[in-house]
């Protein structure tokens, strides 16, 4: 993405981080955009269901990803070149479709149109940490796999990050260097 910023044009690099429920999210989000010194994008679904004492409906999930898009927006004009979003389409149409069957065209169409610069797809190697909003445990490794086929019937740029603690923060560093190097040579 480019914007004019001062009568100067730069690019905005934007990174995602998905994958299944209880993988390091948006710790991963938070750390990264803190070593960057930029901003990150929380997950919406998160403050939304706070309100909802966790339930919610099929319209419900249009209305995440709908905030989801606008709070993406608004922390966008604050970064610094880097915007890490914790959270983004890929995670809303797979968990509709897992929770209802079908997922909402918007969010499908938003899917496929609304691309990152590069995708880092949390690993299931850390432990399953309950959370009264997290839903399926037993569901990790059929979730994983769901997130790897649809990135790559994407074809988009994406990393898988694993390890523990500081371990993961510094493997998803380097594919972030990896890209910030590759945006350099352009």
């Amino acid at each position: 993405m480019e914007e004019a910023l001062e009568g100067r044009s730069i690019i905005m690099i934007k990174v995602a981080i998905t994958g299944p429920e209880s993988t390091g999210k948006s710790w991963l989000a938070q750390n990264l955009a803190q070593y960057y010194n930029t901003t990150w994008v929380p997950e919406y679904a998160r403050e939304f269901l706070g309100h909802t004492g966790g339930e919610y409906t099929y319209g419900d999930i249009l209305t995440i990803a709908e905030g989801q898009f606008k709070t993406e927006n608004i922390e966008l004009r604050k970064a610094s070149r880097l915007l890490f979003s914790d959270t983004e389409f890929l995670v809303t149409r797979i968990w509709c479709e897992v929770r209802f069957g079908k997922v909402h065209p918007w969010i499908e169409d938003m899917t496929v149109s609304h691309r990152y610069d590069l995708y880092l797809l949390c690993d299931i190697d850390l432990p399953w940490e309950y959370d009264p909003l997290r839903e399926h445990p037993e569901m990790r490794q059929l979730l994983y796999d769901k997130y790897k086929a649809a990135l790559d019937a994407l074809n988009v740029n994406y990393s898988v990050v694993s390890g523990t603690g500081e371990l993961r923060l510094k493997n998803a560093i380097e594919f972030v260097d990896s890209l910030l190097k590759n945006h350099e040579k352009k």
